[in-house]
């Protein structure tokens, strides 16, 4: 990996850990090493335009090379005892917090986030789930013993899978990784990610603090490449036993086609459109504040962001109004600046995407505030205003479709049914909120909205004890909590006859006098 001789210096200190990343983007057997596809990528600041890193992507060969690392790891590493994993997990989490601000400035860079947001939740929410995942290793255990047949005791053993294959997006790629990773090591597997190529860079370190916390070589292993090389090759490897998949339903469906041909065990985290449904009861000042935040979080990439705000009709005027003021007066600026709420898209190609999104609805739709592209300092990044959009049909592009950018749709319902109903009436079901002071409405919010999180009174927050996953096209499985461990396991049922005697009264029922 080299640092283009185009790109500014950095003196102040944007990205300290670049020199632990100068030998490639590949990390197998706790070792950086090039990718062999020949063909090479840049990290870029889309704060800027500017190159950071440039690396050789992975090619098949790399794929091949990280699974038979991480088979060569399992027998081992499945069977330390959960508290040596344990041990391992907890000096995982303090390597990390000792890297803490090399991991948020990394994150900032490649991804445009403000600083002042990696280092207050992705870096500190990733150090969390760590240590989660540490105490949770301890406490992975079947949920029964007992004579439930004559003579015979039965119980059940919980094992890991073997070589799992994960494929994490660009949006959270230091937090995906740890989702990804924590659970699958915890419960005996090793494992192979492929974070997205536009952001590899944390991921990279973060494999690095598993090593330097004494994890063994080859239990995690980074392939940086393509989806149509490395991730399809990832997936439909033989001796990978699980795929765990965070991204765009559209591909999650790919994922899912190439792994049915190997019978794997499959883990989707896919898209989301997530409703924000205000009852003519809630707090609006709260509301406004929820949905500004809970659309903006990340520059609206984000799977469970506010996208549909569903507003009772006696509030619907006055949020539309004090929501686009409150949009307003958030400030764009450069991530590492003090001052900044908002960062930039991940890539100028994504800030284009949801451009052509706002510029369609201009024919359907009201652009309330936003829909730009800032012109000035920030001319050369890929920034979006933040952007309202009032009076959309339900049934419109806008409404029904994965913008990924700091878009908010607006409209209005009558009837709580109807509100409900409207909330309901997308493909997708990962996340929602309700809000409302009567808490008979919120808990029939909660009970009738099909997502696999319902928020009341709030937007966004997540924490390592409660899981995180979807209903729907948002696709299976849980990320985080109790319930994500046990993802990363296969249920063996054992059956001790007890009599120790050959039970010839059963051998005549089956075969018959012999």
């Amino acid at each position: 990996m080299q640092n283009p001789g185009s790109t500014t210096p950095d003196p102040v200190g944007r990205f300290p850990a670049r020199e632990r990343l100068a030998d490639g983007a590949q990390y197998i057997a706790g070792r950086l090493r090039e990718g062999t596809s020949g063909r090479a990528h840049a990290v870029t600041d889309p704060a800027t335009g500017e190159e950071v890193l440039t690396y050789e992507l992975a090619g098949a060969d790399d794929v091949d090379a990280a699974v038979a690392a991480a088979r060569a790891a399992f027998p081992a590493w499945a069977g330390a005892t959960p508290g040596e994993r344990s041990d391992a997990l907890h000096r995982f989490a303090a390597v990390l917090a000792d890297h803490a601000e090399d991991l948020a400035r990394a994150e900032s860079l490649q991804c445009g986030k403000p600083l002042k947001l990696t280092r207050e939740f992705d870096v500190p929410g990733t150090i969390d789930n760590t240590a989660f995942f540490a105490g949770a290793a301890r406490h992975l255990q079947g949920r029964s013993a007992g004579e439930y047949s004559g003579d015979h005791t039965s119980y059940v053993r919980r094992e890991p899978v073997g070589v799992v294959g994960s494929i994490a997006p660009w949006n959270y790629p230091l937090q995906m990784a740890a989702w990804k990773i924590l659970p699958a090591i915890a419960a005996g597997n090793t494992i192979v990610l492929k974070p997205a190529e536009l952001t590899p860079l944390t991921s990279l370190l973060f494999a690095q603090a598993a090593t330097a916390a004494g994890i063994p070589d080859g239990v995690v292993n980074i392939v940086t490449g393509t989806g149509r090389e490395a991730g399809e090759r990832l997936v439909g490897h033989p001796d990978v036993a699980m795929t765990s998949f965070t991204g765009s339903t559209a591909v999650g469906r790919r994922v899912a086609e190439i792994a049915t041909a190997t019978v794997k065990r499959l883990h989707l985290e896919l898209g989301g459109k997530a409703p924000f449904v205000v009852f003519d009861d809630a707090d609006l000042d709260a509301a406004v504040q929820g949905a500004v935040a809970g659309s903006l979080i990340n520059t609206g990439q984000d799977c469970t962001a506010a996208t549909r705000a569903y507003v009772q009709r006696p509030l619907y005027e006055a949020f539309v109004e004090r929501t686009a003021a409150l949009m307003e007066t958030v400030r764009l600026g450069d991530p590492f600046a003090a001052g900044t709420d908002l960062g930039p898209l991940v890539s100028h190609v994504q800030r284009d995407r949801v451009a052509a999104f706002v510029d369609r609805a201009r024919g359907y739709a009201r652009v309330v505030t936003g829909g730009e592209v800032p012109q000035g300092d920030l001319k050369n990044g890929a920034y979006y205003l933040p952007t309202l959009v009032a009076d959309a049909a339900q049934d419109s592009e806008i409404v029904q479709s994965e913008i990924f950018g700091p878009v908010l749709v607006v409209l209005p319902f009558d009837s709580d049914d109807e509100g409900i109903a409207l909330a309901n009436d997308t493909p997708y079901g990962l996340a929602a909120s309700a809000w409302s002071r009567d808490v008979y409405r919120a808990n029939r919010a909660t009970r009738e909205i099909k997502a696999g999180c319902v928020w009341v009174n709030d937007h966004i927050p997540i924490i390592s004890e409660m899981p995180h996953g979807g209903y729907k096209a948002s696709g299976f499985g849980k990320d985080m909590s109790a319930y994500s461990f046990e993802e990363y396991t296969q249920i063996k049922h054992v059956m001790f006859d007890n009599t120790a005697v050959v039970r010839k009264d059963w051998h005549r029922t089956v075969f018959g006098d012999r």
